[in-house]
């Protein structure tokens, strides 16, 4: 009775791991991404990571990879650029920023919380994003990035123009989210945005609307064919960027404390987050994401280095954009599928018995 009890109790031990496992895909996780979200979220505590400055870097690459995920919800799946995804952004950080300012230097002053703000200029970002999604609908390919280009450039010319609500380039300063001078706590904030991101749109990637989207992003015609209407699809791939785009924009107008149209809004901070996400690899969500943080110190320590070369990391994004285009389109998320079938294969050729050998 013991033993049987002891085979059980083995038995049911060996089931945990499975389950674990089970779980953790079931929100898009591996072990090893468990291991090194947990790993990123103690770093703060661990020298020289808890200084200021590099924990500013941590929060910018935590920024960063939930943009990535956000703009490869659409890229990646849908097959569309979205080139107005930072001026959607910067939407929901001047809508925040203005819904939480108190000072007369703009034209009115609501003095509402800045954690109700982020949620208003998420939404007002998320209708934005269902607008987009309507005017691209009968276009494919590089004209529905070019509309959204288009609009983009149009949303950057309102904040620059619509002086008393934004004042224009001269900037403005939105209230802290945070009573701290520390950079600790922001780091935690923008550490759960980023989960609650990622976790969001991969659930949805491996629903119903996660099919349909594969289905138009490899063969519109195809797709509507078969019964799926990308109107319903396309819209909703959109608004749902958009929303966690205006989201993120309102910690970053909280958090770093100064907004102007250029800084915020401007094209080449969609550039950024795009070769992050093809770098990563398209249609993963977290290639973006695991590329973001290597990428924030790597280009920091460059600007500390060689600040007489303004724009040189955008320099090294388009190189390593064409590198990995032109020699590995997977990214590093094809990358390490690779790697991890060989692995399994050559364990797998590791288990098999040895043929015996009939002498003659």
């Amino acid at each position: 009775m013991n033993l049987q009890n002891g085979v059980l109790e083995h038995s049911e031990a060996g089931g945990i791991l499975p389950r674990i496992k089970g779980g953790l895909a079931s929100i898009g996780f591996s072990p090893l991404g468990l291991v090194l979200i947990v790993i990123v979220a103690v770093l703060p505590f661990v020298p020289p990571f808890n200084q200021e400055h590099i924990l500013r870097w941590l929060i910018m690459g935590a920024f960063l990879a939930a943009q990535a995920v956000a703009f490869d919800f659409t890229a990646g799946y849908i097959n569309v650029v979205n080139f107005g995804f930072a001026a959607i952004l910067g939407v929901g950080a001047y809508t925040s920023a203005i819904l939480a300012n108190t000072s007369p230097v703009l034209a009115v002053q609501p003095g509402i919380s800045p954690w109700i703000g982020i949620w208003v200029g998420a939404l007002l970002a998320g209708i934005i994003g269902l607008g987009l999604g309507i005017l691209t609908l009968r276009l494919r390919g590089i004209f529905a990035a070019v509309m959204a280009w288009f609009v983009g450039i149009a949303l950057m010319g309102l904040v620059r123009n619509m002086t008393p609500l934004t004042r224009g380039p001269l900037g403005m300063a939105p209230r802290s989210l945070l009573e701290t001078t520390s950079n600790r706590p922001y780091f935690y904030v923008i550490l759960a945005m980023l989960l609650v991101v990622y976790i969001t749109l991969k659930l949805v990637t491996r629903s119903k609307y996660g099919l349909a989207f594969k289905a138009i992003g490899q063969n519109f015609d195809a797709a509507r064919a078969s019964g799926i209407n990308p109107t319903t699809y396309r819209v909703f791939n959109f608004t749902l960027s958009a929303f966690f785009a205006g989201w993120l924009g309102g910690f970053y107008a909280h958090y770093l404390g100064s907004l102007t149209p250029a800084t915020v809004m401007h094209t080449s901070k969609t550039v950024e987050v795009l070769a992050l996400a093809y770098i990563g690899g398209r249609g993963s969500l977290w290639g973006g994401m695991a590329v973001a943080f290597p990428f924030v110190f790597f280009i920091e320590a460059l600007r500390s280095n060689l600040s007489d070369l303004p724009g040189l990391h955008l320099v090294i994004y388009g190189v390593l954009m064409i590198l990995v285009m032109v020699y590995y389109p997977g990214g590093l998320a094809g990358l390490y599928a690779w790697a991890k079938d060989k692995l399994s294969g050559l364990l797998k050729r590791g288990d098999k018995p040895a043929v015996p050998q009939v002498e003659g």
